[in-house]
Parts: C-alpha cells; sequence; structure tokens
C-alpha cells in the first residue's frame, strides 16, 4: 500500500505559504506506518516544535492502473473520506531552504491521519463536496473540492504516469487555506458537508 500526496493543489494554500502556483500536480509520497487510524491520538514527535495540521479529502484506490486515460480515470477510486497530512513545518523550512526532499517533516510516523471512508455513490457531485476542520471546536479550515487546481481524475492520470497505482493505495488530495499549528492536548475533528469522519487527540 502507497499513501500518495499533493501538495499545493489549492490557490490559496500556496499563496499563505508563499509558494508558486504549480503547473501540474506536486506530488511527494508517505511509508505505511506514517498512517494513523482508528481516531488514535497522535503522539507529537520529538523532533520538531512546529507541528502543522493540513486537512484533506482522501482517495481510496479500488483498481491497479498505469497510464490512466481521462475516460477511465474515475473508475480507479471508490471511496472518499477526509484525512489529515501533518507536518513539521519548521523542519520543513529548513528543508526547502537547502533545496533538500521534505521526506523528514512530511513523512514520519502517524504523518498521514485517515478517518472514515464513503463510497463515491453516496455524493451527487465529486467536484462539489465541502469539509472542513475543527480545533477545539472551532472551525479553522473549510474547503470545497470544486477548489482544486487539479480535480481527482487528473491526479489520477498524472501519478499513473510515473507510479503504478494499486488497489489499496490511498491518495491525499491536497489541502485548502488555513494550515495552523497543533499542541498536546488539541482534538481535532474533520468532516464531509455534517458527518464526522474524524476525531482524534493530540498527546
Amino acid at each position: 500500500m502507497k499513501i500518495f500526496c499533493i501538495g499545493r493543489n489549492y490557490a490559496a494554500h500556496a499563496e499563505e505559504l508563499q509558494n508558486a502556483i504549480p503547473k501540474e500536480p506536486v506530488v511527494f509520497m508517505k511509508p505505511k506506518n506514517a498512517l494513523l487510524i482508528n481516531n488514535n491520538p497522535f503522539y507529537y514527535p520529538d523532533f520538531t516544535v512546529d507541528v502543522h495540521f493540513e486537512c484533506e479529502l482522501v482517495l481510496r484506490t479500488c483498481k491497479n492502473g498505469k497510464q490512466i486515460r481521462d475516460k477511465y480515470a474515475s473508475r480507479y477510486y471508490d471511496e472518499v473520506g477526509v484525512g489529515i497530512d501533518f507536518t513539521a513545518r519548521d523542519i520543513q523550512s529548513g528543508l526547502k531552504a537547502a533545496g533538500l526532499p521534505w521526506e523528514k517533516a512530511k513523512s514520519f510516523d502517524h504523518s498521514a491521519v485517515l478517518g472514515k471512508m464513503l463510497p463515491v455513490t453516496s455524493f451527487k457531485d465529486l467536484k462539489n463536496i465541502n469539509f472542513s476542520l475543527k480545533k477545539n471546536g472551532e472551525v479553522v479550515q473549510e474547503g470545497n473540492s470544486g477548489d482544486m487546481l487539479f480535480n481527482f481524475d487528473q491526479i489520477y492520470m498524472h501519478i499513473s504516469r510515473y507510479f503504478t497505482v494499486n488497489i489499496g493505495d490511498l491518495v491525499y488530495t491536497g489541502t485548502p487555506a488555513g494550515v495552523g499549528r497543533v499542541q498536546i492536548g488539541d482534538r481535532l475533528e474533520a468532516f464531509i458537508e455534517d458527518e464526522k469522519l474524524l476525531d482524534f487527540e493530540i498527546r
């Protein structure tokens, strides 16, 4: 199982981090041990003092594929959920300044939190999915899949140019504006529309 992540897929988020708007999907990966499921708590790692939440829609791959074509792309994912891409922002800033890869900042253990998944058939329009994140009961992020620079199908087409996608692979599709810091004691709750799909604590 692979975890693909798309960076800078919402213009407002790219701007808030002072990054250029990408002309194609920005892809990075997390290992299997980055996954955190079942609403288990996230334990703050000791190598950073600046962990940020990034709430994202997540897709589950249902078919093996390579070089996926436009008209078939929607057949390769069958569930949509919500998750958190945790980022050690202080580590990332240092790596970016040195022109180095992001893995230590993005791919550490339990940095990919995953909530409940819903079948794609439960959505009327995959290009109009509202999702949100609450921290300690207050809304801190709101997004809509229609604001993505690259939609679900385009993401699968791009990823499959370079990597074979396999059944069970996850795709984190990017975060909207509003990312921010977490600290020990925080509670994060993530929603698609009004349905809570994720609820866990920072310890």
